[in-house]
């Protein structure tokens, strides 16, 4: 009886393991795809909501965000937080997460969206051609309280 109880625990605390929770608990009880969240902007606009998806990103200087993208619809989102809030961890790519917090909409001119493109491209090191920026673009952010890491 004790070694089935030994191995509960053991099985409960290795699965607890697996998560690395960030920031604030998550409150939303049901997390959406990103792909929803771009079938239906106006519905999450400005509300709290959680959604899941594979990390593809993240911010290399201070962890301040993640972009996670839709696997099938290759939809992606950018969770950003205040630097120091919450540190998204630098290896997290190929990592699923559920990351929560408020839906506003983005809408950069294309002027504004090259320039910010090629302000990542230099943060991670890599090359920057303009012409890839098809502009304006709009798109959506959430500001984020709180994520969950999945292994």
């Amino acid at each position: 009886m004790n070694q089935i109880l030994i191995a509960m625990a053991l099985g409960t605390s290795l699965a607890a393991a697996a998560e690395l929770k960030l920031g604030k608990p998550l409150t939303v009880k049901e997390p959406v795809g990103v792909e929803r969240v771009y079938a239906e902007p106006e519905k999450f606009l400005g509300k709290t909501v959680a959604v899941k998806g594979k990390i593809v990103e993240v911010c290399q200087m201070m962890g301040c965000w993640m972009n996670l993208v839709d696997a099938s619809s290759g939809k992606m989102i950018r969770i950003k937080v205040n630097d120091g809030e919450i540190e998204f961890p630098k290896n997290g790519a190929g990592k699923m997460a559920i990351a929560e917090g408020t839906l506003s909409k983005i809408e950069l001119s294309k002027e504004r969206a090259v320039a910010e493109a090629e302000h990542e491209a230099e943060e991670a090191g890599r090359k920057f051609d303009p012409a890839t920026v098809k502009g304006p673009i709009t798109r959506y952010q959430i500001k984020g309280t709180g994520a969950v890491i999945l292994d």
